[in-house]
């Protein structure tokens, strides 16, 4: 099913198996890239390729998580005491489940900040979020996020962004993967 999107969207026949890998899971982004010839990021750049990825591992702990909760009003004590949370079978407290959009927003000031994509930040709205939990964000867990632009449309002389951001833990190991967490 991959290959046909990629073939559909009109991608070159090499380009497409490659894409369709990644798209399936069995690739990552990086080989696949490198298989097709592209060394660096001025080569993707000279494609019109852009990849985000916040590579910096964001640390939670307690303090934030505990912060967040108060702000949103939660009562529920697995965000604030670890033995409450212990209780529950996790390590430490537990985040919010909308504590997520924290680490995503994150991932998405990269585009926004971007000047190449000409986002006028005071013009935004806010159209609907979703969120797609894994597991729950514990104290302790260093998280990485990929995001992704999943469509860019024209309405009414704007544009409607739709983003992707997946989250996970930092990968242990230097060709390990990291744990899915969330994705908003």
């Amino acid at each position: 099913m991959a290959l046909q999107l990629a073939t559909r969207v009109g991608v070159e026949l090499p380009i497409a198996r490659e894409l369709a890998e990644v798209l399936a899971g069995n690739r990552a982004v990086p080989e696949a890239l490198r298989t097709l010839g592209f060394r660096s990021t001025d080569d993707l750049r000279a494609a019109g390729i852009r990849l985000f990825h916040l590579d910096m591992p964001i640390p939670i702990d307690p303090g934030q998580i505990r912060e967040f909760a108060e702000a949103i009003g939660s009562q529920d004590p697995v965000h604030t005491d670890p033995e409450a949370a212990r209780a529950l079978g996790h390590r430490d407290v537990i985040a919010t489940p909308t504590f997520a959009v924290i680490v995503a927003q994150r991932a998405e000031a990269q585009v926004i900040n971007d000047p190449e994509a000409g986002i006028d930040f005071s013009r935004v709205v806010h159209g609907e979020e979703r969120f797609t939990h894994h597991r729950p964000i514990v104290a302790g867990d260093r998280l990485v996020a990929t995001l992704h632009v999943d469509a860019v449309k024209a309405v009414g002389g704007h544009a409607m962004v739709t983003t992707r951001v997946e989250i996970g833990t930092e990968p242990v190991a230097p060709a390990g993967a990291g744990e899915p967490v969330s994705t908003v």
